[in-house]
């Protein structure tokens, strides 16, 4: 009994090595991050590797970040400058409304019930975009339009997710703080189980399990010359 307990196998401890990699994933994360312009890349090598922890593929930790980081960075930093100055506008005009303007107090409500609405769609796109640049090769303009059209298709799963991020974040600041040591990869974790089987709908069946890299909505000729682009590149390290 004891034998099979202390097995690393045993479902406990693969659970227990999962969040111990969380925490991992959660420093690399911080450090990656310091230079701010790079957290599109931090943020996609984070889910990368999230992202095969809930699909139990083994692998290394340290090794599937930064080949992800290496891989994405130019496109995700891409999408992080994109993100980040759509991010700085809404916000400005949030706080414009609630605490500058001074005129109709009926256009005042209309306009920041405009915003807010667009602050959801806002983060609905952040919760969907990053981990399909980790998972998926296409364009930056398709990625963006793809994690828009999903979190519409998939609204559900989108509302799971953001709930669960923000219960998550209540949590660790006001009732268990030891939690916040897991840092933000406790949020793509808790995500990744979502996505990932979002992301499964989007597969071929013979191709769900293989691990790749897979075009998402791509023609048929240039989904050939991506597969065979990820073929070469693991052949070579």
């Amino acid at each position: 009994m004891f034998s099979g307990f202390f097995n690393y196998d045993n479902p406990v401890w693969r659970f227990i090595g999962k969040f111990w990699d969380v925490i991992i994933l959660s420093f690399l994360w911080g450090i990656c991050s310091i230079p701010v312009f790079t957290i599109g890349a931090s943020t996609t090598a984070m889910y990368y590797v999230t992202l095969k922890l809930v699909r139990d593929e083994d692998g290394y930790t340290f090794r599937s970040f930064f080949k992800s980081f290496k891989e994405n960075f130019k496109q995700a930093t891409i999408i992080w400058l994109i993100m980040l100055a759509a991010g700085l506008i809404l916000g400005g005009d949030l706080w414009f409304f609630l605490r500058v303007f001074k005129g109709s107090s009926q256009f005042r409500s209309i306009m920041i019930a405009i915003f807010l609405a667009f602050s959801f769609i806002y983060l609905a796109i952040f919760t969907y975009v990053f981990p399909l640049q980790s998972r998926f090769y296409n364009t930056v303009k398709k990625t963006l339009f793809n994690a828009f059209f999903m979190s519409i298709r998939h609204f559900l799963h989108t509302l799971g997710m953001l709930a669960i991020d923000v219960v998550l974040i209540i949590v660790a600041l006001f009732y268990f703080p030891p939690l916040m040591l897991f840092g933000v990869a406790l949020l793509a974790f808790a995500n990744s189980y979502m996505l990932s089987a979002v992301f499964k709908r989007y597969m071929p069946e013979e191709q769900r399990d293989d691990g790749e890299m897979r075009p998402l909505f791509a023609d048929e000729d240039g989904y050939e010359d991506l597969k065979m682009e990820v073929k070469n590149d693991d052949d070579t390290q």
